[in-house]
């Protein structure tokens, strides 16, 4: 059966020289005659792959030696607790609340802070990220917490706040589609399942000055400077998952890295914006400069026409479209592993249809 165009927002796409490459040493990893799967997480050969992989996630994010990688489980959504529990917690920490994903990380923080929302999503008419000088900072916050892409709402800041404290972001959605500057941030997580590999995986990415602050109360295995004492290995790490993340790494390495695959995902992004803002049937409640580059939602102009569109993309080989349920409509998430040629096939048949029921 031909490969499907698949536009799910997460387990998402994953490039297919990769998979071939897994595929192909499924059975017999590094002559081994078994799967990455079955050897010693702390053999000479896990070692290395796993000390490859970060290698290459550093030269890809120039990520400095004053930062720790960390190769960690529990998505992004555990990170919202072990967030509050690792750093130096004041009396408040400040939240940027911009949907679904940051709505989650806060209530999850208020269990072991004070959290104070600077902003709120503009969603008068279009949905913007206020700007920064409208922010209603806290007088002494331990850190400032930011989702850098609502993969529900399809917002994302190209931008970063000046905020003078340490920045934290989720950046399930945008980490590896484009250049970030790591620097201008304390902390940076995501989960694995966008643009870096299969779900199970989460990579963090810790300023070392921001480790040894976790209190008493932290889990071990939420306490990021154990996870980086041990080498991510304070337990058995996913070691499929991490395998995976390695390929993925070297396969963007190999295609010419982040500034090129930028290239590829603004001109993948601007063309399916502009069919839809063309449109007279389909429509993006997201003011353009707030619109996410990896998850485009947008809704078709009589909802009674839905599962119709969603029977007809399925058939012909386009997945995953439907909205979330909080937000229903339809979403292209198009991370780094979808193809141009999917973005053509899905606005070709977004025209029909049009056509056909407009």
């Amino acid at each position: 059966m031909p490969r499907t165009f698949n536009f799910c927002a997460g387990p998402a796409a994953l490039p297919e020289e990769v998979l071939l490459e897994a595929k192909n040493e499924l059975l017999d990893w590094k002559g081994l005659g078994v799967s990455v799967m079955e050897v010693s997480h702390r053999g000479k050969e896990f070692t290395e792959t796993i000390n490859l992989a970060e290698t290459s996630l550093r030269r890809l994010l120039e990520i400095p030696e004053s930062y720790s990688v960390l190769f960690l489980q529990g998505g992004a959504s555990l990170q919202f607790s072990a967030v509050p529990l690792n750093l130096p917690i004041g009396t408040t920490a400040d939240y940027v609340h911009t949907g679904h994903w940051s709505a989650k990380a806060i209530n999850e923080a208020q269990r072991f802070c004070d959290v104070n929302v600077v902003a709120e999503l503009d969603s008068e008419d279009l949905l913007s990220i206020p700007m920064e000088e409208t922010w209603k900072y806290s007088e002494n916050p331990a850190y400032l917490h930011l989702t850098s892409n609502e993969t529900i709402s399809g917002v994302e800041f190209f931008w970063t706040p000046s905020a003078s404290l340490p920045l934290v972001a989720d950046m399930s959605s945008t980490l590896l589609s484009r250049p970030i500057n790591v620097t201008k941030y304390g902390v940076i997580y995501a989960g694995a399942q966008k643009n870096i590999g299969p779900a199970g995986l989460t990579i963090l990415i810790v300023s070392k000055d921001l480790l040894g602050h976790a209190g008493n109360n932290c889990p071990t295995m939420l306490n990021w400077t154990v996870a980086a004492q041990n080498s991510s290995m304070q337990n058995t790490p996913p070691t499929f998952a991490i395998y995976m993340a390695g390929l993925v790494f070297s396969w963007l390495e190999n295609i010419g890295g982040l500034e090129s695959v930028e290239s590829i995902n603004r001109r993948k992004a601007s063309t399916l914006y502009e069919f839809i803002d063309a449109s007279g049937f389909y429509s993006n409640n997201v003011a353009s400069e707030s619109r996410s580059l990896m998850n485009i939602p947008f809704h078709l102009s009589d909802s009674s026409l839905d599962e119709k569109f969603l029977q007809q993309s399925s058939s012909l080989g386009l997945l995953n479209l439907k909205g979330h349920r909080a937000v229903g409509g339809m979403r292209a998430s198009i991370y780094n592993a979808v193809p141009e040629e999917a973005v053509t096939t899905l606005i070709s048949f977004m025209s029909d249809f049009e056509m056909r029921y407009g």
